[in-house]
Parts: structure tokens; C-alpha cells; sequence
């Protein structure tokens, strides 16, 4: 279990940060140097090297967003002429993309970010140029929508497998949706029928929260308050939920961490999201308490099953059910070891779900909830803090990633194993860089008492 801290502080983390953003530049000017863009977008290193892998080109946001985090991080204006420059001239089949659920990737972590900068002045105002930015999130927004499955009691966007498949990482492609109805635009149907994308976006969130998070209800046989299901499957013909299942974790019946990372970090950001929005607005959708009520249950449930089941240190292994567990002993209460010979870990999981942990409990201070805010903020500086460090932080100056110890796909088996070695450690991914600088950048923030980081600015 993840062992709390109660004398850490954010400002004990301070000389860390420092030390991050010198490390992360690095790295920055490395894979820009060195990655070949001709192979298609970095994904995940093999031997400290990135390489591409064809699936989908869903990280190259994160390549040229990481850029954009340093310079708000450093004010360091190669990486901010990096990140927009290769935005214009790359970015934009991402916006237009239709077999895809990952716009809330992409493109809020380029174009996004960068019309926040605009927006809070870090960089100068150019109308037009910020007009390109908002044009770009409003058509990616409706475009992510347009991939829509309904169900008995709602709809979901669809991930690429599928009209059948509900995927709980698809969560953070809502801000996509959010920020496009943010500036005031819709998608548009047959006959012109506009539908509003906040409703849309609220109906995914329900269905996540509804048939991707369990509570221990009783409904079915490994129905644990707080698991996750990565991939939920429908009947398209009349839209009946009918059973779990997963593409990265090990089973429907288990908890692959990284999907029960977005699922934490989704509803965090999303309910901060929602205090924009006035209560006339939120009442023909649900109304704001309904709404609230939904989304915390699913935050606070799906945080306390990452701290009950993560190692003491906040670092969890890939999936909470993987068959080798067994023979790593009581491997919940001691520090996770990513050089163990049985089961990986998964530090993407770790950076995602700090920055969740983090925001769930800022959220509940502004709610006047102290023992809950303090529970989870302190989890979130735990396992910030062991990613700070060796042997999460890499400190080799030949390898090209920056969080070490990142998987992409186990059951699949792409992800590199080195010689001598039964499992793969000791690489990095391109989301698992992304969002440990994300997660960096929002403490920092705080500790400089600047602007309170969000996607929607």
C-alpha cells in the first residue's frame, strides 16, 4: 500500500523540480536531434533509443507539448519556437483525424497549450495566431465527437477498435470536446441538427464512470470498489453492455494501472472543468450536483484502489491482477522493484496518476474537505517524489528518455527487454515523459503561486 508521508511538503520538492527541468531540456534536444521523424512519431525507446511503432501516431503531441512544458517551465524560447513551429506544420492531420479516440492527447497537449500560454500572457498576443490555436481545438473537439456509439442509457466515444468499444482512457479525450464547446462551437449532424459537445462529453464521463469503474456493488465476481476495466464491449444492435474486457492490461477482470491512471486523472481535471460552467448551463444536463456526485465518486474511488494497491513507494506494477505477483512475496508493502524478473512496472501509471492524485485533492480543499484533500495530496507528492529520482529519473546523457521504467504493451510483447533480463525496464515512453513534465509543471505552478494549470486555461 502507498505509504503517506505526512512531514513531505511541496516545497521539499522544490530542489528536485530543478534538477527535472535540467534533465528534461536535455533530453528534449536529444530525441530532436537524433529521431528520425521519417519513421512516423517517437512512441517508446528500445536500448535508450526512441523508436516509432504503427499502431497509431497518438504521441506526437506529447513530443512537441513536451517542448512547449519546458519553455513554461524554463521560459528556455527554443523549445517554445520547437513546439509551435512543429505544430503548424505537423500537427494539423491530428485535428482532422477520424479513426482515432486520442484528439484529448494530441491536440490539447500542442494547440492547447499553446493558446493557454497566449491566454495567460507568456507569450505575446497575436489574434490571429491565437484564432489558429482555438479553430484547431473547436474542429478536433467536434471531430472526436462525430466517433460516437449510443447506448441504452447514453453513448461513449468509441476507441479504434471499434463502435463496440468503450476504452477508460478515452476519458481524457474529453477535454477536447470541452474546450471546443468552451469557444462556443457544436458539431453538426444531418440537417444541420447541432448537438452540444458538453452533453456529449458528460454523457462519456457517465458512461465510464458507470460501466469502466467498479464499487464493489456486487456486480460481478471481481467487483472491487475502485478496479477498472480498460475496454468495455457493447451490443451495437441494441446498445447492451455486455462484458469487460482489455487490450494492454492482463484480463477484463483485472486492473491494467495505467488505464486506472487515466480514469483518476480524467475525472480529477474534468471536475475542475465543470466549476467554469454555471448551474444554469449544467441544469438541463444533469444538473451540477448530479454531475459532481458522479464524477468524485468515480475520483475518489478509483484513487483509493491506486493507493491500497500500489507498492509503499507509488510506483504500481503494470496490472494488479498479472499472473507473476505471486511470486514477488508481500510486494505491496515494501518498494516496488523494476528489476525484478517476474512482472514489470509501469512508471507512466505512476506520473499520470500523481498529477490525479494532486488535482483530486486540491479539488476537495476547495471544497472545505481537509482529511480527504490531505490523503490524496500527500499520495500524489509521495509518488512525485520517486519519480524524481533514480532509478526513475534517467540520468544517462545517451539515453533519450526521461521517466525510466515505462511499459507500452506487455501482452503484446513490443515493449524491449534487455539482454539478461526476463522483462522489460529500463525504458521510457513518450506519454510517460509527457506526463511527468506535465505533473512537474503543475507543483511548480503552486510553488511560484502562478496560474493554477489547467487544459482549459
Amino acid at each position: 500500500m502507498l505509504k503517506l508521508d505526512p512531514k513531505l511538503s511541496a516545497k521539499d520538492l522544490r530542489p528536485a523540480l530543478g534538477r527535472f527541468w535540467k534533465l528534461s531540456g536535455e533530453k528534449i534536444r536529444l530525441i530532436e536531434k537524433k529521431f528520425d521523424l521519417a519513421r512516423g512519431a517517437p512512441v517508446f525507446t528500445a536500448a535508450g533509443k526512441y523508436t516509432a511503432r504503427g499502431w497509431t501516431e497518438w504521441t506526437q503531441g506529447f513530443q512537441y507539448g513536451s517542448a512547449i512544458l519546458q519553455f513554461d517551465a524554463t521560459d528556455e524560447k527554443e523549445f517554445l519556437r520547437f513546439g509551435r513551429e512543429n505544430t503548424v506544420e505537423r500537427m494539423a492531420p491530428h485535428v482532422s483525424h477520424i479513426g482515432v479516440h486520442d484528439h484529448g492527447f494530441n491536440n490539447v497537449s500542442t494547440y492547447g497549450n499553446l493558446r493557454r500560454l497566449m491566454r495567460e500572457k507568456r507569450i505575446p498576443h497575436h489574434e490571429w495566431e491565437l484564432n489558429f490555436y482555438e479553430l484547431a481545438l473547436k474542429v478536433s473537439g467536434a471531430v472526436q465527437a462525430a466517433r460516437w456509439t449510443k447506448h441504452a442509457h447514453g453513448g461513449f466515444i468509441y476507441s479504434f477498435n471499434g463502435p463496440h468499444s468503450l476504452f477508460v482512457d478515452t476519458i481524457r479525450s474529453c477535454r477536447s470536446l470541452m474546450l471546443s464547446h468552451a469557444h462556443g462551437h457544436a458539431l453538426c449532424g444531418e440537417g444541420d441538427r447541432r448537438i452540444n459537445l458538453l452533453e456529449r462529453a458528460l454523457a462519456h464521463i457517465r458512461s465510464t464512470a458507470e460501466f469502466s469503474v467498479y464499487y464493489g456493488a456486487g456486480r460481478d465476481s471481481y467487483d472491487v470498489r475502485g478496479r477498472v476495466a480498460h475496454e468495455c464491449v457493447f451490443n451495437v444492435k441494441d446498445g447492451a453492455f455486455r462484458c469487460p474486457s482489455s487490450q494492454q492490461g492482463y484480463t477484463g477482470f483485472t486492473t491494467w494501472t495505467r488505464g486506472l491512471a487515466w480514469a483518476l486523472l480524467g475525472f480529477a481535471e474534468e471536475l475542475e472543468f465543470l466549476t467554469t460552467r454555471s448551474d444554469a448551463e449544467l441544469k438541463s444536463l444533469g444538473g451540477r450536483r448530479a454531475l459532481e456526485a458522479m464524477m468524485l465518486k468515480a475520483a475518489t474511488a478509483t484513487a483509493d484502489f491506486y493507493i491500497a494497491n500500489t507498492p509503499t513507494d507509488g510506483i504500481p506494477y503494470w496490472d494488479t491482477g498479472a499472473p507473476g505477483l505471486i511470486h514477488l512475496g508481500d510486494y505491496l508493502d515494501e518498494s516496488a522493484d523494476p528489476f525484478n524478473d517476474h512482472e514489470p512496472v509501469d512508471s507512466s501509471a505512476a506520473a499520470i496518476a500523481a498529477q490525479g492524485l494532486l488535482r483530486l485533492g486540491h479539488y476537495l480543499q476547495s471544497r472545505g474537505k481537509k482529511a480527504a484533500c490531505a490523503r490524496y495530496w500527500q499520495a500524489g507528492l509521495v509518488v512525485l517524489r520517486t519519480l524524481l529520482d533514480e532509478p526513475y529519473l534517467s540520468t544517462q546523457k545517451l539515453h533519450q528518455g526521461l521517466l525510466l521504467h515505462s511499459i507500452y504493451h506487455h501482452p503484446n510483447g513490443w515493449d524491449y527487454v534487455p539482454p539478461g533480463s526476463r522483462i522489460p525496464r529500463g525504458e521510457s515512453s513518450m506519454w510517460g515523459d509527457y506526463h511527468l513534465r506535465e505533473c512537474a509543471l503543475y507543483l511548480q505552478r503552486i510553488l511560484e503561486r502562478g496560474s493554477y494549470y489547467t487544459f482549459f486555461g
